[in-house]
């Protein structure tokens, strides 16, 4: 057997592959073990499976939501399905979504979450799955606000950052979805700092807090009055809560419904018929009923101005009809608004988020581009410096093979022909093997990445 045909062990060479990060792609290896290894390896992109507002009713989004007493356990129930090596749940009222590492397919999850509810559900006409590339995507829409029901609310961001935390501390987590969910708050962090996506209101309650705003700049000094206690209010006032209101209370017909709404945002409680006394402290009135006849009128919120002398007063009226007299209006220190106003700054600051909401997914394209890159540009390090390493291996022997030569007597000539020769057909054989068997499984990256490699280097001769 001439010296060139000599068996050797080469290494198996991954280089990234086109779908995405974290898949390698075999070029060569004669051992079988690690052929498998490495195809499991290569079948193990980023995933994720979900339903969310847009895809499926909140009835059905209730029924697969997670208990935050019951989320750890769920996760070390999926930690340990087959072909699952990393997970992290995250679950809202909006949506519920599993991100997943490994070779476990988008119907193995979502059996596996039907029958973890325990429940006749149908999940298939609701699911989405995304794999490698388009999950690294989702990812960064959702922890930017983007793939909310409000367009470029934050609060989705800590959602995330929450959902992590759990499933890191349960040691759900590893490398992968260490990186992408890493790689998500800091694209997050610089659509928020770099587009106007969050900037404007665009919910009734957030909008009237806006507004408020406007009237007065601190709020924090500030007393609020809600007239009423139903969900709008309710919303409203935590809203206002949040935004650091000095003081809020909460006026209701029924006095057990605004103790309750007042119980949750630390708030004062009365009887509607206290409505005149609270008025004349009050600097912020929200208000809400199903009254048919209006409860502030203009002399009741004259006699509230005089007692404070003229301080002015921010009016928000949501009722139809309406539970604030339009004549208070005429008063010189009233600013009132009703729902209409605040539809029209809302429709406003929606279309101006829509706007920035164009440069924000323009930035999330190039951090995609970004991240993928960089994956696979890690990923295909080990295998350049394995095939250098064997590179080398095949050097050193030839150069003793052809030492040999010459110390028996081997004319230079000749051993200098073999030494091009053999280095030629050893380091070559395999990846011109590996190229035959891309162009017969239409694997044409391989070849046209070698393609490209050869005109690279004519280019700099």
């Amino acid at each position: 057997m001439h010296y060139s045909q000599l068996p050797l062990r080469v290494p198996a060479i991954a280089l990234p592959g086109p779908a995405g990060p974290g898949i390698t792609r075999l070029i060569w290896e004669p051992n079988f073990t690690k052929i498998q290894r490495l195809r499991e390896i290569a079948a193990m992109p980023f995933n994720v499976l979900g339903i969310n507002h847009k895809t499926a009713p909140v009835e059905l989004r209730e029924r697969v939501a997670f208990d935050e007493d019951k989320l750890i356990t769920a996760l070390h129930a999926l930690r340990h399905e087959r072909g699952i090596a990393e997970v992290v749940v995250v679950s809202t009222c909006n949506r519920t979504e599993l991100y997943w590492i490994g070779t476990a397919t988008g119907t193995d999850l979502s059996d596996w979450l039907e029958q973890h509810h325990a429940s006749s559900l149908d999940l298939a006409p609701s699911v989405y799955v995304h794999r490698q590339q388009r999950a690294v995507e989702h990812i960064f829409n959702v922890a930017s606000g983007l793939d909310s029901m409000v367009l470029g609310e934050p609060q989705i961001l800590g959602q995330l950052k929450e959902a992590y935390r759990i499933a890191q501390e349960a040691g759900c987590t590893g490398p992968h979805l260490n990186k992408l969910f890493q790689a998500a708050f800091a694209v997050a962090k610089r659509v928020r700092s770099q587009t106007q996506v969050g900037a404007n209101a665009v919910s009734m309650a957030s909008a009237t807090v806006s507004l408020a705003r406007r009237v007065y700049e601190d709020l924090s000094a500030k007393n609020a009055l809600f007239v009423g206690a139903g969900e709008m209010n309710a919303l409203t006032a935590r809203h206002f809560a949040a935004a650091g209101v000095k003081r809020i209370v909460i006026a209701n017909r029924t006095l057990s419904r605004a103790q309750e709404l007042a119980a949750d945002i630390k708030a004062y409680a009365v009887e509607l018929d206290q409505l005149a006394k609270e008025l004349t402290d009050a600097d912020i009135v929200i208000s809400c009923t199903a009254s048919p006849t209006a409860l502030i009128t203009k002399t009741l919120a004259a006699a509230a101005l005089r007692a404070r002398r003229r301080r002015p007063i921010f009016m928000m009226d949501f009722a139809v009809p309406r539970d604030i007299e339009p004549a208070v209006a005429d008063l010189e220190d009233v600013y009132l608004f009703c729902i209409d106003d605040l539809r029209q700054l809302v429709d406003e600051n929606r279309q101006q988020r829509q706007a920035a909401a164009n440069d924000a997914r323009r930035l999330i394209v190039e951090e995609v581009a970004r991240f993928v890159s960089e994956s696979r540009a890690k990923e295909a390090g080990p295998a350049i410096r394995a095939l250098r390493q064997e590179a080398d291996a095949i050097r050193q022997q030839t150069l003793e093979q052809a030492r040999r030569m010459l110390a028996s007597g081997k004319s230079a000539h000749d051993v200098l022909d073999y030494l091009a020769n053999t280095l030629t057909n050893r380091l070559l054989h395999a990846p011109t093997q590996a190229l035959r068997q891309a162009t017969k499984t239409a694997e044409s990256v391989v070849a046209e990445a070698v393609a490209r490699a050869r005109q690279d280097d004519r280019d700099r001769k």
